[in-house]
């Protein structure tokens, strides 16, 4: 079933004491909103303003910090609602970005024992797993239908944060297929790094040990954070993910996530991923049929 675009609203402006311009695109997520405040964020950037101290786009807007004795105020807005409207009367709704395999070890112990830590009083079904609870809400018949669902489609990264490199990750199906699973009802003090995570309708992998209130599916076997900048793939930036990836689960076994942590220690470890042009009208016309073209670019790498 296609998805049609929805019809394109004047973002909302407003400001944040004297150094921040805030750009609300809409009021929710959908893919259709996030793809305009990336293409606003990669714009505004390219065009290296001087003054422009950060542009740090979100689901569904993008804050913009500046230095108002170098950038007027005034010209920065008149230059952002310039790039939305020329967006707006322009066709070209593609992104040059990447596809990512990102190996997970669903129902792994680490996450299994915080979770045995963290039911009575934290969870909706003290008696069970997260991703039985996750199958049943989704109206699954188990979890091993769960996990082919999490991990058979695509993934886009649509905006980083909450911690240094966390991806918050939405799945590129139509809206009636989405997953969708509550966070806890009470938030853990404890998640192990690299839990592959889920809230609402957002996946996301936690960069670093920390307090979480996600449901938790799995551990991603290799980092996606590293401040030391040890493995080639983090050689430009200690952080992995930028807004705009595509992220492609791919379930491991516990010998293939040993062998990753090995390679991982070696300093050999890299991700695969390959360049793709990501276009906004054939992922909504024929999701299914564009994920699996975009997936498939995956095979010669």
């Amino acid at each position: 079933m296609s998805s049609p675009e929805p019809a394109v609203l004047e973002a909302r402006y407003t400001w944040g004491g004297d150094e921040f311009l805030f750009v609300e695109v809409a009021e929710s997520m959908s893919l259709a909103a996030n793809f305009r405040v990336m293409s606003i964020a990669a714009k505004l950037s390219a065009m290296q303003l001087p003054g422009i101290v950060d542009v740090c786009p979100a689901n569904a807007s993008l804050l913009v910090r500046f230095d108002p004795d170098v950038l007027p105020p005034s010209t920065l807005e008149e230059t952002v609602r310039t790039i939305e409207g020329d967006l707006a009367h322009h066709h070209d709704h593609s992104l040059e970005t990447r596809i990512v395999e990102v190996p997970v070890w669903y129902e792994d112990p680490f996450t299994a024992e915080v979770a045995e830590r963290f039911r009575e009083g934290f969870h909706q079904e003290p008696g069970g797993t997260d991703i039985d609870y996750a199958a049943k809400v989704n109206n699954l018949k188990d979890a091993a239908e769960f996990i082919q669902r999490h991990h058979e489609q695509p993934w886009l990264v649509s905006m980083v944060g909450f911690v240094a490199g966390l991806p918050f990750l939405f799945q590129l199906v139509e809206r009636e297929k989405q997953l969708e699973v509550p966070k806890y009802l009470s938030p853990r003090t404890d998640t192990p790094k690299l839990t592959v995570g889920h809230g609402g309708c957002f996946g996301c992998i936690y960069s670093v040990r920390g307090a979480g209130g996600y449901q938790m599916f799995g551990v991603a076997a290799a980092p996606i954070f590293d401040p030391a900048q040890s493995l080639a793939d983090f050689k430009d930036f200690m952080v992995f993910f930028k807004p705009g990836d595509i992220v492609k689960f791919k379930p491991v076994t516990e010998a293939e996530y040993n062998t990753i942590q090995s390679e991982i220690s070696a300093g050999t470890f890299r991700y695969r991923q390959v360049p793709v042009t990501f276009d906004l009208s054939r992922a909504l016309a024929n999701p299914a049929g564009y994920n699996q073209e975009l997936m498939e670019a995956l095979n010669g790498v």
